[in-house]
């Protein structure tokens, strides 16, 4: 499911939050991307939707394209979301923490991505010392300063 977490467009962010919803009621595991927290996410997106600039969210499931929140929400009416869903690992229930179970991820908390260690999140990084230090762009991380949480992603 393709998301964002920026609240900028209210009916966009509830739409998110509704689709997501639905579909976690079924206790299956969600592939969640925030288009927002990574570039690579929306040019994924992007790419699967043949460069047609698709109102969020996006849902696939079993690689196949579902459709956005009407379409998702009509699903759920006529009760053909949990056909769809079938098969999919469900979500263990553990209390909280690691990836896929039930609760939030020890390591991020359910976001998928940490602060890189590598820029402390500024996306630069010092190479060489003295007067040869260059500050160069992190290797590490996104161009948020994130990186994919090793735990959950």
């Amino acid at each position: 499911i393709y998301t964002t977490s920026l609240r900028g467009v209210r009916r966009t962010f509830e739409a998110c939050n509704a689709v997501r919803a639905a579909i976690e009621s079924f206790g299956v595991v969600i592939c969640e991307r925030d288009v927002s927290m990574d570039r690579g996410f929306r040019e994924e997106l992007k790419s699967l939707m043949a460069g047609d600039s698709a109102a969020l969210p996006r849902v696939f499931v079993k690689g196949k394209y579902i459709g956005g929140a009407e379409e998702v929400m009509e699903l759920v009416e006529e009760g053909m979301l949990g056909d769809l869903l079938r098969g999919i690992p469900r979500k263990k229930d553990r209390g909280g923490g690691g990836g896929g179970g039930g609760g939030c991820c020890d390591g991020c908390g359910g976001l998928s991505f940490l602060p890189c260690s590598g820029c402390n999140g500024s996306c630069k990084v010092v190479e060489g010392w003295g007067s040869d230090a260059v500050v160069v762009k992190c290797t590490e991380c996104n161009e948020n300063g994130l990186v994919r949480c090793p735990i959950c992603s």
